[in-house]
């Protein structure tokens, strides 16, 4: 899957990606990305945060995914990934005021429930 978005430059500025819908490949919008997380030593996206829910901002809940599963799709102005809101009822998921460590427990605890090997 690409993880870059489909343009004459390789790069996309940070701005340019939190904001952005998340779609399944039914065309459901399941959220939009918040943030993404960076690995410091590495400069490597290890998740992208989908938000959803709540009413203005307040109350979403934040779910981590593996930057690896979202790919972009130009037509959809989105990225898309291949689950369904139901899969998302069991996911790993976070309040505003109870952000994860980003343990590498957690890490594979998020990427074993998507089926993604954990990198580190």
């Amino acid at each position: 899957m690409s993880d870059t978005v489909e343009s004459p430059r390789p790069l996309i500025a940070s701005d340019r990606v939190e904001g952005t819908a998340v779609y399944n490949r039914a065309g459901e919008k399941l959220g939009t990305v918040s943030r993404f997380m960076v690995d410091k030593r590495s400069g490597q996206v290890d998740y992208a945060v989908l938000s959803f829910g709540g009413l203005f901002g307040l109350g979403q809940e934040h779910y981590p995914l593996p930057w690896k599963v979202l790919d972009y799709d130009v037509d959809q102005g989105g990225y898309v990934v291949d689950l369904d809101k139901k899969l998302l009822e069991g996911a790993p998921r976070y309040a505003d005021d109870a952000e994860p460590d980003y343990s590498p427990d957690y890490g594979r605890s998020v990427y074993g429930y998507y089926g993604v090997m954990y990198p580190y």
